[in-house]
């Protein structure tokens, strides 16, 4: 993974990564964001705003003075709808006339055994959800969205979240939050899924790809590389729980007490719904189970092999 050191630019400052390409990071870091969003501007005429980012008047105002003379904003595309990603594009929408693109609203996308939790009444955990999230435009996987010079294909990448997008440029993608090289993607249920997460990952590694552009932290330059990695990230996590679930029965704090011992105190909250994620899919793979109703806290024992 990129260290910390390598990636601390300037908030509010347009950088061109390659012609037609800028980012803008956002002024929001926290554990869970990194250094902020990246916001990127696609295009030399006719603009592209990929995830304006979180509520703020000042990263409003940074995108707008990105805008050169000659040129327009006419696209907001958002990857997905937690809070760090969209709330801003109703405003920026509201200051250019654009339509915002996306996947769809908050449950878009969202699998079935996910929305038996959610109706359960299992909250989200993650970076919070924009609730209010309503595209202009509906977008499918393998849709085109184009403009003046630029043409980006979604790529429906369910697992982060439901309505997780991925935006193709050429050979480069757009992976939001799926893809980064400073951490791994949290997975929290009942808005992330594991089962969904490893099949986006293995989905995009089927491509050729130059360089990933994440929704938090530096471009990854080795794409298939860190995609190789996540892969078997989450594989060592879940053989991980096996072989604790294989020695007694366990709750998801608990096996995430066990395992994550070298993460700080306040993500451990984070790291629990990640167990969680992968509880959910080795049941819905025969390989573990609850011993009651599934839920976040329930006693999982080891299925199976």
């Amino acid at each position: 993974m990129n260290s910390a050191d390598d990636f601390n630019p300037q908030p509010g400052r347009a950088v061109e990564l390659e012609p037609g390409l800028r980012r803008i990071l956002a002024p929001n870091p926290s554990p869970m964001t990194f250094r902020g969003t990246n916001t990127y501007l696609i295009g030399t005429g006719s603009l592209a705003v990929i995830d304006p980012g979180p509520e703020c008047a000042p990263h409003l105002e940074a995108i707008l003075a990105a805008v050169q003379p000659g040129q327009r904003i006419t696209h907001i595309i958002v990857t997905h709808s937690h809070l760090d990603h969209s709330p801003l594009a109703r405003g920026l929408s509201q200051a250019t006339g654009a339509p915002v693109y996306a996947f769809g609203g908050a449950g878009a996308g969202r699998s079935a055994i996910m929305s038996r939790l959610a109706a359960s009444g299992l909250a989200e955990g993650g970076e919070g959800i924009d609730t209010e999230f309503a595209p202009d435009i509906t977008v499918r996987d393998s849709d085109v969205i184009g403009g003046d010079g630029w043409e980006l294909e979604v790529i429906h990448t369910p697992g982060h979240l439901g309505n997780h997008i991925a935006l193709a440029w050429n050979d480069a993608c757009f992976t939001a939050d799926h893809v980064m090289g400073w951490a791994s993607s949290l997975v929290s249920p009942p808005d992330g899924d594991l089962t969904d997460f490893m099949a986006s990952c293995r989905r995009l590694r089927l491509r050729s790809w130059r360089v990933f552009h994440p929704g938090h932290g530096a471009p990854v330059t080795d794409p298939a590389g860190r995609l190789d990695w996540l892969i078997a990230h989450r594989q060592s996590r879940e053989a991980a729980i096996l072989q604790a679930l294989g020695q007694a029965p366990a709750t998801a704090r608990a096996l995430a007490e066990q395992i994550y011992t070298e993460t700080p105190p306040a993500l451990l909250k984070a790291a629990e719904r990640n167990v969680f994620a992968h509880l959910v899919d080795l049941s819905g793979r025969g390989l573990a189970a609850p011993q009651e109703t599934l839920s976040a806290a329930a006693v999982f024992a080891r299925r199976g092999g």
